[in-house]
């Protein structure tokens, strides 16, 4: 324990009486009061907000002491004054902090107060403790809190920006010059990568460049900002890692931990206001109450880690940028956020008000109920959950907050500059480097309805952050002063995303329980089922009472060509099992979860057929008795749905379940395989379109089908992380995570050069590399520099290339030319 910790404890132990109690040769043994006459500001302020602050000024009370003014110093205690004026050696607070009496030392670890030290307080009490009057060490108001107007410089040429207007006087007093913004080809790719997570393909790096439009820059960020699908997944990654949500890991496995997954991408597709998304994630709704559910730890849990006490810190962390870890345990010591604050708060959450545990021992105590700030509004204990958390995020959400725009604004600029308005990002009690540009993008963002796009465009447009990137260490010499964006690596999502980008070897899957698809959206709207796809069965009645049995379906079709695409979606009240060709694609049983197939890799041009042994389980959901007559009694509703949309070099056809099916109760070997008909053959009952009650799954069976385009291109953020990923720096969402660590370990070095995870990932991007026929080395070359950095090599890096990969590439040499690439510093480096 640091000694400016150990020795705030000092005052702790005011436990037996309020006056000294050494013996006479202790009090021998006393240093002497200093000789001189005591100026309070000079020698005894530092003692006192260095040593005993921590704990007994800004309102905190350690053992019933507090020095926030001399009336309290000299009055309370648990058993009395710690300090009798005039009366040095008569004092509690001189025994205690002297030493002397080895069972009530204080402090009890750490460095001790110097004789010096004592010697000052020892004078200052015999002179009447006297105190300036000017000088208190009460809780100071919060810092960041209310909102603040700014008026703009004026415009200037090269300033029209607010955000620069604002940097000119800054950089003014700093007596500096900003650089000339980069070149074109620099901000293309550096605004990909800060937006969508990518770099820039040659052919959109191509069309900027030659662009002639003056504000062609303003428009790129527009046009990539309007880019839903890729600026979704590129930001799923930043808010996965401050709302702690993954897919994977500690509580996913008994369920005590909810993804709230497809909940954040369609609020980032959507671009929701971010007043209702903090409120959302505040004031839960099913898809969102992940967060707030926070992780149900297995086994013996520390106190200040009950779910409640979770929420509370993660909501102080993310959307105030206040730490309360530390007064969750104990009155901080870090900050002036005390032990009740923290209980206070969780007792929201809290399903009846909970008992403070201090250092994960009882204190037999119970804290109120009310946010951190108290001056934003009150909280009814008398409320139930429902309401309580309603009117937190009423509290949260509303104007007057100021702390939770400044907050989000500051993580913005942090994001896209590498170093925040306020260090760090989660110490919002900090003066900003530039307060003026801090409150006014805060205020701007509350005005124009929370938009954290339009937010985004004000920072990305803005001369700024189109300076050249300088070193962060360069600008953090002595102080911090602002040269422009600090040189950033790639995100371990990025670095692997880009690597996708440049070989075309992406992810196979999105990870399970995340639904890509946005309901209004265009890819949600395109892959709506068509109305002649219909609920099927035996019997027209089947969807209220079908019999407890199984039925073989199929449908066969022809194909003129190889087929180039084909995605399915199919459901089925109760399971299911799904045949192409003969070959087992796979099953379901939950007809409210439809499930997704890709047909293409088993179709082939000529006659092809889709078969499905279809179960209609007991009313108890037990699958029927093979051979066994089906029970009258056991009669339920049973259907079963099938779409797909096929793609050839020639065709684009649609399938989907209606009477065209044949079905039979009888398996017969051969049944899934095409070229076999029936004996008893008969034409599916058409039951009703896919919004049929009992299902009512049109919107459902749209969605998974939705979820197709995210198997072609599927990007890091929505995956789990692979040793890879965990090696360049990817968290694992236990704990929420606002700044990622930039410099370099051991781990990422040994993973980069000889990893498993990246050597397969080269080894089949150079086989894909190879399969799309490169031609000559200098071609392959070209080509890839212009994937993976965004322009052309030179000749020396040509000739070293052409080197390295002979005059006819093969696998290894173009596997070693990919590693070269992935390891450029201008392939992993955002300047």
């Amino acid at each position: 324990m640091k000694p400016v910790f150990t020795v705030a404890l000092l005052l702790v132990g005011f436990i037996a009486s309020a006056e000294a109690a050494l013996t006479p040769e202790q009090r021998q043994k006393l240093p002497p009061p200093a000789a001189q006459t005591i100026d309070f500001a000079r020698d005894i302020q530092p003692i006192l907000a260095t040593s005993c602050m921590k704990c007994h000024g800004q309102g905190k009370d350690k053992g019933g002491f507090r020095i926030d003014t001399r009336d309290l110093f000299v009055k309370t205690g648990d058993n009395g004054p710690a300090v009798l004026p005039g009366k040095s050696a008569d004092s509690y607070l001189i025994e205690l902090v002297s030493g002397l009496d080895p069972d009530n030392i204080m402090p009890v670890k750490g460095s001790k107060l110097t004789a010096t030290q004592v010697g000052l307080l020892r004078a200052w009490i015999d002179q009447g403790a006297k105190w300036d009057e000017k000088i208190d060490f009460a809780k100071k108001p919060p810092v960041n809190l209310h909102p603040r107007q700014v008026e703009l410089p004026p415009a200037t040429r090269g300033a029209e920006n607010p955000i620069d207007r604002l940097l000119a006087p800054y950089f003014a007093q700093h007596k500096l010059k900003p650089g000339k913004p980069v070149d074109d080809r620099t901000f293309a790719r550096r605004v990909h990568l800060d937006v969508v997570g990518l770099p820039p393909s040659p052919e959109e790096m191509d069309r900027f460049l030659r662009d002639k439009r003056p504000d062609k820059r303003e428009q790129l960020v527009t046009r990539l900002l309007a880019d839903n699908r890729r600026y979704a997944e590129h930001w799923l990654t930043f808010w996965n890692d401050l709302l702690r949500n993954d897919y994977k890991g500690t509580g996913y496995i008994d369920g005590g931990r909810e993804q709230i997954s497809s909940w954040l991408y369609a609020a980032l597709y959507q671009n929701k206001p971010y007043d209702r998304f903090v409120g959302e994630l505040i004031n839960p709704t099913p898809k969102s109450a992940g967060f707030a559910k926070g992780i149900v730890w297995r086994g013996t849990v520390n106190a200040s880690q009950i779910p409640p006490m979770q929420t509370a810190q993660n909501i102080s962390q993310v959307f105030m940028g206040v730490n309360l870890k530390c007064a969750s345990c104990h009155d901080s010591f870090i900050n002036d956020w005390t032990l009740a604050d923290a209980y206070a708060l969780a007792n929201v959450y809290a399903d009846e008000p909970l008992e403070m545990f201090e250092c994960d021992k009882p204190t037999g105590k119970k804290a109120g109920m009310g946010f951190i700030f108290l001056e934003l509004g009150e909280i009814s204990a008398k409320q139930p959950k429902a309401e309580r958390t309603k009117r937190l995020a009423e509290i949260i959400t509303q104007p007057s907050n100021g702390r939770l725009t400044r907050t989000m604004v500051n993580r913005l600029w942090a994001k896209f500059f590498g170093y925040g308005l306020v260090e760090p990002v989660d110490e919002m009690e900090q003066p900003a480097w530039n307060q003026d540009v801090l409150d006014w993008l805060a205020s701007d963002f509350a005005t124009n309805g929370y938009d954290l796009r339009r937010t985004m465009k004000l920072i990305l447009t803005s001369r700024a952050y189109q300076l050249p990137a300088v070193s962060l260490d360069e600008q953090k010499q002595t102080s911090f002063v602002f040269h422009g964006p600090a040189v950033r690596r790639l995100s371990a999502e990025q670095f692997r995303d880009a690597l996708a980008a440049v070989t075309g070897v992406w992810n196979k899957e999105p990870a399970k329980g995340i639904n890509l698809s946005v309901p209004g959206s265009p890819t949600a709207e395109s892959n709506a089922l068509p109305a002649t796809v219909k609920w099927i069965w035996s019997e027209a009645d089947a969807a209220s009472k079908g019999k407890a049995e199984t039925i073989y379906l199929r449908r066969e079709f022809t194909l003129d060509a190889a087929t180039k695409e084909a995605w399915a979606v199919a459901a089925c009240d109760n399971s299911y099992t799904l045949y192409v060709n003969g070959t087992r694609l796979g099953s379901g049983k939950d007809w409210n979860t439809p499930n997704l197939f890709d047909l293409r890799p088993h179709l082939k041009a000529g006659t092809n057929v889709v078969a499905v042994a279809a179960v209609n389980h007991t009313p108890d959901n037990k699958p029927p008795v093979a051979g066994q007559t089906p029970k009258a009694s056991d009669a339920n509703p049973a259907g079963f749905i099938f779409f797909t949309r096929i793609k050839t070099t020639a065709q684009k056809i649609e399938i989907g379940s209606d009477s065209s099916w044949q079905w039979s109760r009888t398996k017969t070997d051969g049944w899934e395989k095409p070229a076999f008909a029936f004996t008893d053959a008969q034409p599916a009952a058409e039951l009703g379109g896919p919004s049929l009650a009992p299902w009512n799954s049109a919107a459902q069976l749209a969605s998974t089908l939705a979820m197709s385009h995210a198997h072609t291109e599927v990007r890091a953020s929505l995956v789990a992380a692979d040793p890879l990923a965990v090696a360049l720096g990817r968290p694992n969402r236990e704990q929420v995570i606002t700044t990622r660590a930039s410099a370099a370990t051991t781990l990422q070095t040994l993973e980069l050069t000889n990893g498993d995870t990246l050597s397969k990932l080269l080894a089949d991007g150079a086989e894909k590399v190879l399969s799309e026929k490169p031609g000559s080395s200098r071609d392959l070359v070209t080509r890839l520099y212009a994937k993976s950095i965004g322009r052309k090599p030179t000749s020396t890096e040509i000739k070293l290339a052409e080197e390295l990969l002979g005059k006819q590439p093969g696998k290894e040499s173009v596997e070693d030319f990919l590693w070269a690439l992935a390891m450029h510093p201008e392939f992993q480096l955002i300047y």
